[in-house]
């Protein structure tokens, strides 16, 4: 599935770019490139940006995972009232809903998790939303605050291992952006290092971080079904749920 075409290219006056076509709102994510570059994350510069098209600066460069550890920390220290965002944006090429909540159990339950049990089979649906009702907002809860997430961290979304792109930015609970950047191709060591050298991740986060991947998942699951139904039904026997 294609939901982005890319074209590298030469502005006027002989800068390289790159020029990515979107079947979604190209401006939802140069909104999120703005919100990260803001906070301080190094991302590419937006040089022009229309309803399906963006026009970026092409990067390239040598890998320096340690500075990126330590910048998505302090990227993550940017806080806000609740968790969400000012309205709905992307995660790929779906709509990943926003709607703001105090509490991140909340949040996580009625934006991440149940507008997409449809994209489970019945019996996996069934198990999810009943999880929903108690065991898993509970497991999710603890003294967190709203940060600012890339949303959709990947190794595929680094740039040579210094650079972010794509994102899907909300208010979060930062272990999910953490959660999800060890679910496909972890990234390396030095990178997790370096971010526990600004802000170390709460206790227990270990036995919170396979339910905090069901959100990616289910967002898999949408898009290209298979082995990613599996991998959610794993998580659920894993809690017994």
């Amino acid at each position: 599935m294609n939901w982005a075409r890319i074209r590298h290219i030469q502005l006027a006056d002989g800068r390289p770019a790159v020029a990515k076509e979107t079947d979604y709102d190209a401006r939802l994510e140069a909104e999120g490139l703005e919100a990260l570059r803001t906070a301080g994350a190094p991302v590419p510069v937006v040089y022009r940006v229309t309803e399906h098209e963006l026009v970026l600066e092409d990067l390239s460069g040598t890998p320096d995972w340690e500075t990126l550890g330590r910048t998505l920390a302090r990227v993550h220290l940017t806080s806000a009232e609740e968790f969400g965002w000012p309205h709905d944006n992307v995660i790929g090429p779906l709509p990943q809903p926003n709607g703001g909540r105090r509490r991140w159990p909340d949040f996580f339950v009625e934006r991440r998790i149940i507008p997409f049990l449809d994209a489970l089979p019945t019996h996996l649906s069934r198990r999810l939303a009943l999880a929903c009702e108690g065991p898993l907002p509970d497991l999710v809860d603890h003294d967190t605050r709203p940060s600012l997430i890339h949303g959709d961290l990947w190794s595929g979304n680094v740039v040579d291992g210094r650079w972010l792109v794509d994102p899907a930015v909300s208010y979060s609970d930062r272990e999910i952006e953490l959660a999800f950047s060890s679910l496909f191709g972890d990234l390396p060591d030095t990178f997790h290092r370096a971010y526990a050298d600004v802000w170390r991740l709460d206790d227990g986060w270990e036995e919170r971080r396979p339910a905090l991947q069901l959100y990616h998942l289910l967002v898999h699951c949408r898009i290209f079904g298979g082995d990613y139904v599996h991998m959610v039904a794993q998580r659920l026997q894993h809690y017994h749920w």
